[in-house]
């Protein structure tokens, strides 16, 4: 009772259930060549698939592999062949970093699966951040790519997600896990095929439409050789890495303990809260609070009463509310609170200079015949990209329909954002409180 009182008296903040079992809600570069940067808040580069020969030998055909991968293939087809081969030898010979990923998994993957669920999608997905940012929501790849499921800005903004001076929705583990949900679920319906759809989030679905034009074939492995080189790589080291998580102890692979906690608790917030002041009233490292708050680029958590933003912190004990209450509402934060859009920081638009200049509110008019391949070519964009900025649901357009071609184009965000799977009721105070189911 004396917790229930003292819960309903902190008006502007909800604290929810853990994170682990609850709190489950709403590109291209991928895997570090060494180190791991989790600790502290570097934006460490990643780097690409490791490259491996294009025709690599293949002396010893490893039944054992096969069998493993026959057992664990579920909605996504896992082949055994030369080229998983060569990522599995990979991937094994990196323990260490292998090890740690496998203790951040029992903090991140129950998000994932909650949010590739929601879009009914494989689960198999979820391994996708191994090699695309070695499980690290800071990373940040040459060309922009940002968080752990390493989204292109455009590609974000598309998705719902939200980039300005205060958050970048990329890095936030639940929001980007529901961009990626929605992603393949696009990708799927427009390709027909799991591995098809993998290769698209990495090279983007024009490329794969036009190597299944040039090889006449709608299987992965024969368009293989049409697809840029990092996504020829890209699927076998998906199947790889998902073989060496779900097979660790065959190669002498122990998990590690996870930096993150994970008996968490959820708060919504109405105001701005320093991270920094919070942590000093929880007694905790601000780093470790920073870790698990990944998307908020100051520090600074930019709450409001229109747009209350989420906390996670450690699940705290009775005695500490007071001064969790005190630093969530009593609190100062001297910053200017405006919110200033993030402008594309794709750093790939710098050499495309050379294609055809498209101003920030250009269409298109679709005339007879086209298809949305052909003026993606025109345009140097994506298909995919063409079907986010219209609202399209598949790939069928018509004589006279305008298009929006432009990455630059201000476009409303969709009113079909997945719910966020909260509940909301009213305290004893008559204040909205809210918590993660």
């Amino acid at each position: 009772m004396k917790l229930s009182i003292l819960l309903s008296a902190i008006v502007v903040v909800v604290i929810s259930g853990r994170q682990v079992q609850a709190q489950q809600k709403s590109s291209t570069d991928s895997l570090p060549r060494s180190g791991f940067f989790f600790q502290t808040h570097i934006q460490a580069d990643t780097a690409a698939v490791p490259v491996i020969p294009e025709t690599p030998s293949f002396y010893n055909y490893n039944f054992v592999y096969k069998k493993r991968l026959d057992s664990i293939q579920k909605s996504i087809p896992l082949p055994y062949n030369e080229y998983v081969q060569k990522y599995i030898d990979i991937y094994s010979s990196r323990k260490d970093m292998i090890g740690k990923m496998l203790g951040l998994s029992s903090y991140y993957f129950p998000i994932f699966e909650q949010a590739l669920k929601n879009y009914n999608v494989p689960e198999e997905l979820k391994y996708l951040p191994v090699i695309e940012s070695a499980m690290n929501p800071q990373a940040v790849s040459r060309v922009g790519a940002t968080g752990l499921w390493q989204f292109m800005f455009s590609t974000a903004r598309g998705y719902g997600l939200s980039v300005d001076n205060f958050v970048d929705e990329r890095k936030d583990p639940i929001e980007a896990s529901y961009a990626a949900g929605a992603y393949f679920r696009d990708a799927y319906a427009d390709l027909g095929d799991w591995l098809l759809a993998i290769a698209a989030y990495n090279c983007g679905s024009g490329n794969v439409n036009r190597a299944i034009e040039k090889a006449g074939s709608r299987d992965f492995w024969e368009i293989r050789p049409y697809l840029p080189q990092e996504t020829r790589n890209y699927v076998p080291a998906f199947i790889a890495a998902l073989y060496i998580m779900k097979c660790p102890q065959m190669h002498q692979i122990r998990p590690q303990s996870s930096p993150l906690a994970l008996k968490t608790d959820t708060v919504q917030v109405r105001r701005f809260v320093s991270i920094s002041s919070l942590a000093q009233a929880l007694n905790m490292d601000e780093g470790a609070l920073s870790n698990l708050n990944p998307s908020y680029r100051k520090k600074i958590v930019n709450g409001t009463p229109e747009s209350p933003k989420r906390i996670i912190m450690p699940a705290v004990s009775l005695e500490n509310y007071a001064m969790i209450y005190d630093a969530l509402n009593n609190s100062t934060v001297d910053v200017d609170t405006r919110i200033i859009l993030a402008s594309n920081d794709d750093r790939r638009q710098r050499h495309k200079a050379k294609g055809k200049s498209i101003s920030a509110s250009a269409y298109h008019k679709v005339q007879r015949g086209q298809s949305l391949t052909e003026i993606a070519e025109r345009y140097n964009v994506e298909v995919q990209d063409l079907k986010v900025w219209n609202g399209l649901k598949g790939n069928t357009i018509v004589p006279g329909q305008k298009l929006i071609i432009s990455k630059h184009a201000t476009l409303p965000r969709s009113s079909a954002k997945p719910s966020k799977g909260y509940i909301s009721y009213k305290s004893d105070k008559n204040s909205e409180r809210s918590g993660h189911i």
